[in-house]
Order: structure tokens, then sequence, then C-alpha cells
């Protein structure tokens, strides 16, 4: 059987991956090993590496083993992977798909990418295009290696390509894997563009800002035996204000804008996986805006739409994020990152007023001098048909005194106690109302890995481990001042109906910045919520929990339903089909992560 390092000429996944338009503008290449020494091959070859980073969101597969079974998001009504990575059951074993596919995946285009890697040391291109193309490369078998070692620790370093089948392979210590994704990616910023020739490539500042990340992640242990250095958080900080004061990305003024469909490639994103609407060169698209959604077509007054999206009811923000995360008063990014208002879109459900009884209880009579006119309907067309609110009514949402007090709206009503794993407050951050179909899986909305909003958190946290507040401070507070309602901005009518503000238009930043004071606690635990609230389901929580060597203490404590967790789910199990193809194959032990033998 072939080895799963093995693959074919990385032109045929050009025939068939990619990002964007650019990867399907060009005709497919006749397909030789000389022909990657050219700089058409070269082209070609780190645009098939492009397609690997696709992967993460081509299924339900990252929002899977990041979002899952963390402190901020526990398991919906459906889904194939509750059991597993958020209850952390037994079926999170090393025979489980979606990590055989990751692993599948990633190697083949680190594969790919050292291949390509030698062809263009081998090639007569000038030193420039060699030095760039190179470093493109360094970037991806980088990107996808830090994904690895991220999730499995202890794993296989191959850095040289070859088109020969290898059944051997040993793990290298986790201390190795980050030496290799440091020097990858140092190298990258010095080669790389500082603006992309196409929309979706890599750039120097792509690269400063995952090196940031990088030495952060190895510079936060202090059990783990990641390699770390004493420079490490210097390093984090610099290569993030490298970013920063670049000046070439700015903030969106608004976090709603970084949400708009309209508004992808927009000035704070640094670098985004590329999607495209030519079905032929999309893969599997982009799946994410399926997981995040709760269920409305149930509703009177609603059908199934494009724009309010096919809700899989995959992920459901926990107590912790609904109610002490946020400081709901003053951070709009409470209310800009849910839904919470579903506009009627079905004329033949609209419902009428009419009295309603339980168990042979009548529990609500229309009152005319309301307006409930029994017989009439209770709203029209692009009315509202269903508002979720944060109102905490004390009723037992199974009551009857529940009923009455729903009946009483002409919209369905969900107060914070009617939230369920079926109906709750959606996350906003992945809706795609460009699909063509209702039915359509396969998105086309970018996929942001980073963003200007977290290198500024990167840095505040480099900053604030050094032991430097003030400078942590200052890049929280740039977060903060977009985070608070700005002025003349109306403010979602929730802040006045049950947050115990008024209908101003004042701007909240002052109660909303952060001191010294604010800081000087436990800090970790304030910029990781922090992460939270600018980051929620950005695909990041378990592997910020895991670097912070938080996971099993904070799961425990805010996530009810991941009530097996144990120390040794920080780690992903090796996939077995893995284990099963290596010849000569070691003591399980050694190739096995512990807690899964």
């Amino acid at each position: 059987m072939k080895s799963i390092y093995y693959y074919l000429l990385a032109t045929l996944m050009f025939v068939t991956s990619g990002c964007e338009n650019w990867l399907s503008e060009d005709d497919a290449p006749v397909m030789s090993y000389d022909y990657y020494e050219t700089e058409k091959g070269v082209e070609a070859s780190i645009t098939a590496a492009y397609g690997f980073l696709r992967w993460g969101v081509g299924g339900e597969r990252f929002d899977v083993l990041t979002e899952h079974g963390t402190d901020l998001f526990t398991e919906g009504e459906d889904g194939t992977f509750r059991e597993s990575f958020n209850k952390y059951a037994t079926q999170l074993n090393p025979d489980v798909g979606i990590l055989y596919e990751m692993w599948e995946n990633h190697y083949k285009g680190i594969s790919d990418a050292n291949i390509a890697m030698q062809k263009i040391i081998d090639s007569d291109l000038n030193e420039a295009i060699k030095n760039k193309s190179y470093a493109e490369m360094q970037f991806i078998r980088a990107y996808l290696y830090f994904d690895l070692v991220q999730q499995f620790g202890r794993i296989p370093l191959v850095i040289e390509g070859s088109f020969e089948i290898r059944t051997s392979f040993k793990r290298a210590p986790v201390a190795e894997i980050y030496t290799q994704v440091i020097s990858d990616l140092r190298n990258a910023v010095e080669y790389l563009p500082e603006k992309p020739s196409n929309k979706g490539r890599a750039t120097s500042y792509a690269a400063a800002h995952l090196l940031a990340k990088v030495y952060l992640t190895r510079g936060s242990a202090i059990s783990e035996a990641r390699g770390q250095q004493s420079t490490d958080l210097d390093s984090a900080l610099f290569y993030a204000e490298k970013v920063i004061k670049s000046d070439v990305y700015q903030l969106q003024s608004n976090f709603s804008d970084l949400w708009d469909i309209n508004n992808q490639g927009n000035s704070e994103v640094i670098f985004a996986v590329q999607f495209t609407k030519n079905p032929l060169f999309n893969d599997s698209g982009n799946t994410e805006h399926l997981f995040w959604l709760s269920w409305y077509e149930d509703q009177p007054g609603m059908s199934r739409d494009i724009a309010n999206g096919r809700p899989y009811r995959r992920h459901v923000a926990t107590k912790k994020t609904m109610d002490d995360l946020f400081d709901r008063l003053h951070d709009s990014r409470f209310y800009k990152s849910f839904k919470w208002v579903y506009y009627a879109n079905n004329a033949n459900t609209l419902p009428r007023w009419t009295e309603l009884s339980f168990d042979g209880t009548v529990y609500f009579t229309p009152d005319p001098s309301k307006g409930q006119v029994d017989g009439e309907l209770r709203f029209q067309l692009g009315d509202t048909a269903i508002y979720y609110t944060m109102e905490k009514t004390g009723l037992d949402p199974n009551s009857n005194e529940m009923r009455r007090f729903r009946a009483n709206h002409s919209y369905s009503y969900f107060p914070r106690e009617m939230h369920s794993i079926r109906y709750f407050p959606a996350l906003v951050k992945f809706l795609d109302p460009n699909r063509s179909t209702i039915a359509q899986e396969g998105g086309t909305r970018e996929w942001v890995r980073m963003r200007l909003g977290e290198t500024y958190l990167l840095a505040a946290e480099a900053a604030g481990r050094k032991g430097n507040l003030d400078k942590a401070a200052e890049y929280i507070n740039i977060i903060r001042k977009r985070a608070a309602w700005a002025e003349g901005e109306t403010k979602d009518q929730q802040i006045r109906m049950f947050e115990g503000g008024t209908s101003d238009t004042n701007n909240t930043y002052e109660d909303l910045k952060v001191t010294i004071a604010d800081l000087s606690g436990d800090f970790i635990t304030f910029i990781l919520d922090e992460r939270g609230r600018e980051l929620l389901g950005e695909i990041n929580r378990w592997e910020d929990l895991v670097r912070c060597e938080l996971l099993v203490d904070w799961v425990k404590k805010y996530n009810p339903d991941a009530i097996y967790i144990k120390s040794h789910h920080k780690l992903r199990p090796i996939p077995q089909k893995h284990i099963d193809r290596l010849n000569p194959a070691g003591e399980l032990s050694e190739e096995q992560n512990e807690g899964y033998y």
C-alpha cells in the first residue's frame, strides 16, 4: 500500500484544486519532472500547494477540532462528533476518520511542498524568483506543520522531497518541529513580498503574524517540552509589531463589518484561504456556514432560505460565553457576533391571533386593547418572526407561565431560558448568502486565518507575559476601542431593554478601557478571555487552551457536556491507519500518544 506521504505530481492537484480564480486561469500543463524547474512549473506547484490549506473548512473539520469541547462552545442538537470531540468519550480514538483525513491532507501538502522546493533549487530561475518561490513553499509547509504539531504533538518531520514510497517514519520531538517551523517562517518573512501578487497568496506580513503565534505558542509552555527559549516572547512581540507597525493593515472601524460578505479581503485581513464560485476549482468549498446556525424554518412565518442559511446546529455557545464572558452593556462584540432576529419570509405560514390552550387550560386569549384581534395576522411578510433575547424571565421554560408569556408576543420569542441545543442565537461570522441554492453546502466565502485584530492580541499577550503591562494595555485598548459602541451608533435594543442601558448613542470606550490594574492579577485568564471575546468561534480556541496548559481545567469548569475529558486529551490520537502502514513499526508506546493505547 502506498505511504500517505507519497503523492502524484503536484500538477495533478493544479488541475483539481487551488485558491480563488488565479488557480483556474492557466491551462493545465503537460506533466513532466522537468516542468517543475520552469517558472510556469514553479507557479503551478505553488498553486497546487495552496489547495491543501482548504481542507479545514471543506467539511465538519476544523470547527470540530478547535471549537468543540472547549469552554466557549458545546454541542448542538445534531452532529457526528459530539461524543468524541465534545464529550471526549471513547469515540475519540485512533480510528476516528477526521484525524486521518487531516493527517493525510497535511502530509500530502508537505510532500508536495518539499518536492517543489527541491525542484526550485535545481532550476535555472533567477535568484529573486527562486527565493520568493522557495519562501512561499516554506510558508505553506510551516503552516501545515504548525497545525499538525498542535493537534498531535510528536509527529514525523519530513523536509526532503521524494517520489519514492516510504514506510519508515519516526516521530520527531515537538521541539524539533517548532525549530523547523520557525526556521521556515523566518526565511519566509525575509523573502516573501509585502503585497501579494494575487489575492490569497502569502506575504511577508502573513509569515510574520504566523511566526509571532508560533513563538508565543512555544513560549507559553511551562510544563510541556516544546523547546521553549528565553527569547520566545521577545520574538513573538517583535514579529507581531512588525505587522502592526507596517501600516499595511488597518482594523475595520465597526466589528460588524468583518462579517459582511461584501467586505471580504478588507483592510484587516492578513491572510485568508480563498474559494471560488467556479465549482470545478472550488474543491468541497467552504462549508463553515453550515455548522453554527440555529433551527428556524419550523417557526410561523419562516421557511429555509439562502440568507438565513442551512442550519446544521453543531455548535452552541456555553453559559460562560452567553452570560459571563462579555460586558454586554458596553462591548458591542457580543450583540454583533450573534443573530438575534429573523424576518418573516413565508406568507403561507404567517400566524394569526387566536385563543390558545394547553392540557385543557386556556393560557392566552387575544387582547383587542393591545391590537390582538382574534383571527387577524400577528405580523406581515418582512416583519420580525423570531426574536432571541438575553431577557431572563425567571420562568420555567416548560411551564404554562412561560407559554402565556411567549403567546403575548406577536412573533416567536426566545428569552434566555428558552435557548436550547436547537434554538439559540447563531454565530454570524460564517454566513454565506452568496450561495446559489438553499441546499448548497460548498460556499465561496474566504476563510480568514489571520487578521490584525488577532495580531494586536498576540502582541499584547507577549508583552504581558514579559511583564510589560503598559504595552499590553495599549494594544488591548486598541481592540477595545473598536469593540465599544461608537459615538452616534444605534445600540442593539437589548442594551436598553435588558442590560440596564439607555437608548442614547454615546461612545462606551471609557467604560470598556482596560488599565494596568485590570491586567495585574491573573493576566493569562484575562488575555484568554479577551481572545474569546474578539475571536469567538474563529477556529482557534482548543489550541489556545492547550498552549496555555488550561484545557482540562477550563473545559471541566465551563463545559458540563465534556464529562470524560482527561489530561491526555491535550493531544489527539495518532491515526491508526498511519501506524498500520509503518514498516518497521516501533512499540505502540512509541508510535501512539499516551492515553490512546
